[in-house]
């Protein structure tokens, strides 16, 4: 009976041992914090666009890359660059004075919550209220969409998102960069429709 007990007993510690230890290997992966929190995430800041305003510092971050990325692209159609997306943008640039300048803002807001929302914004100031991405691309349902995209489009895009991104401090050789690349990637699908 002495045996049977000690053998029961060691059994049963060994057995504790290996479960503590198995469950302290799943407990002990870090979580990946999200890109929003990287980028600032809800730390509330003076918005430097809005006087006596604050704004979540993760959702400034997004909409200084938005802002600039449609600088950019902007920049690009005035010039007449090669490949630029002017063919895209031409029913909102169409627009004159206030609505183009109101569109464009508008634009910017649409796009500031559709990334803060699908990259972990979780307070109610980043809700995506927009169309779906297929929608939202499509000509014959967005009158503002001059033409459908082609992958050399939407790799052009990446393009100046990524310009944008580094103009505004996320270096390309960071995982903040490759992580909103692959966020970027992920919509290629609904979005190239040529």
């Amino acid at each position: 009976m002495k045996n049977f007990s000690k053998i029961t007993l060691s059994v049963l510690i060994i057995a504790s041992a290996t479960l503590t230890s198995c469950s302290n290997d799943d407990d002990s992966a870090p979580v990946k914090a999200s890109i929003y929190s990287r980028l600032g995430g809800t730390t509330m800041v003076a918005d430097p666009d809005n006087s006596g305003q604050m704004i979540e510092k993760g959702r400034l971050s997004f909409r200084k890359v938005v802002n600039s990325t449609i600088g950019l692209i902007v920049a690009d159609i005035q010039a007449n660059a090669s490949g630029n997306l002017q063919a895209h943008f031409a029913p909102l640039l169409a627009e004159t004075g206030n609505t183009q300048a109101t569109n464009i803002a508008k634009l910017s807001d649409n796009l500031t919550d559709f990334f803060s929302y699908n990259t972990g914004g979780t307070n109610a100031v980043n809700t995506y209220s927009g169309l779906n991405m297929v929608a939202a691309h499509d000509p014959a349902v967005n009158k503002r969409m001059g033409t459908k995209a082609s992958n050399a489009d939407y790799t052009k895009f990446e393009g100046y998102v990524g310009a944008a991104a580094n103009a505004n401090g996320v270096a390309s050789n960071t995982e903040l960069y490759t992580d909103i690349v692959a966020v970027l990637e992920s919509l290629r699908t609904p979005i190239v429709q040529k």
